[in-house]
């Protein structure tokens, strides 16, 4: 796992059509759309925030994290304007592995954009930052996240039976989903 090519400097991440990119407090508004609609929550294991000032103060955190090297959050840009988060966290050298996690702009399902940024994010681990393996974790009920990881590739390697506690849904069941990259780069 090269560390560097994730923490040296914040990575900017680019497809035909969206770029990964930092958020900074001038996305306030967008993020806020984003973790104040509860609909986008309903499967994840995130509390929604109706608070503007706790937002601006996660975006504080996005950068702390990142500097702490425990996780990356990217904003998903169409053009200039914020449509969703993307991030890679859990990042375990012993076994070169990472897991990642996406939230989309409620107003933008259904366009194909997880499904883009996946892809983007899915490239820049496996080629820049020498990734091994990269999983995902989802709630059986979340069809649609289910969609994005298997469009990329991802297969489903099972059921995690009462296996996680998630903010505000208690203990649930979660399917894990991996992708390696012998998978697409053998």
């Amino acid at each position: 796992m090269n560390m560097e090519a994730i923490f040296q400097e914040m990575p900017t991440l680019s497809s035909e059509s969206l770029t990964l990119k930092k958020i900074t407090e001038q996305d306030l508004d967008a993020v806020f759309s984003i973790y104040d609609n509860e609909r986008i929550f309903d499967f994840c294991g995130i509390i929604p925030k109706h608070n503007k000032e706790t937002v601006r103060k996660m975006i504080g955190h996005f950068e702390r994290d990142f500097l702490k090297r425990t996780r990356v959050k990217w904003g998903i840009f169409q053009q200039h304007e914020l449509v969703g988060i993307i991030e890679a966290l859990d990042f375990n050298q012993k076994v070169n592995m990472v897991t990642v996690g996406y939230l989309v702009n409620e107003s933008y399902w259904g366009k194909g954009i997880a499904t883009e940024a996946v892809r983007v994010l899915i490239q820049f681990l496996f080629e820049k930052a020498d990734i091994n393996r990269i999983q995902a974790e989802v709630m059986p009920q979340n069809e649609n996240s289910k969609r994005v990881l298997l469009k990329n590739g991802f297969s489903k390697e099972g059921l995690l039976r009462q296996a996680t506690l998630w903010s505000g849904k208690g203990i649930v069941d979660i399917e894990l989903y991996g992708l390696l990259k012998a998978d697409i780069y053998s």
